[in-house]
């Protein structure tokens, strides 16, 4: 069993920067692609990064590829969310998530088998 824990959020206005961590239990943090969606308020969940287990490949979600920076510390089994000028639109509780299994992708949230509780983010206009 896994267990992640997210921090980092808050309230903030349009332009500004946050920093969302997840910190995972166990000792095999490494051996799992990490993700972090988001669902705002009557919508579905939505993918927002995800990061390879050795942290070299990622891919984001285009409205927030030149905005947000997925990073990963496997000694310190954190998985970070740098997130740069947020837009009203960002408004959102955030997850982090950990796939166990290969996958052909890690878009989906049927990719993954562990959830954190999530960390609310607005961002005022």
């Amino acid at each position: 069993q896994v267990q992640l824990v997210e921090s980092g959020g808050g309230l903030v206005q349009a332009g500004a920067s946050l920093r969302l961590s997840c910190a995972a239990s166990g000792r095999t943090f490494s051996t799992y692609v990490m993700g972090w969606f988001r669902q705002a308020p009557g919508k579905e969940r939505e993918f927002v990064a995800t990061i390879s287990r050795s942290g070299r490949s990622t891919a984001y979600k285009d409205s927030v590829k030149d905005r947000f920076t997925i990073s990963r510390d496997n000694a310190k089994n954190t998985v970070y969310l740098q997130m740069n000028s947020l837009r009203p639109e960002d408004t959102a509780v955030y997850y982090c998530a950990a796939a166990v299994f290969v996958r052909s992708s890690y878009l989906l949230p049927d990719d993954y088998n562990y959830w954190g509780q999530g960390t609310q983010i607005t961002v005022s206009s």
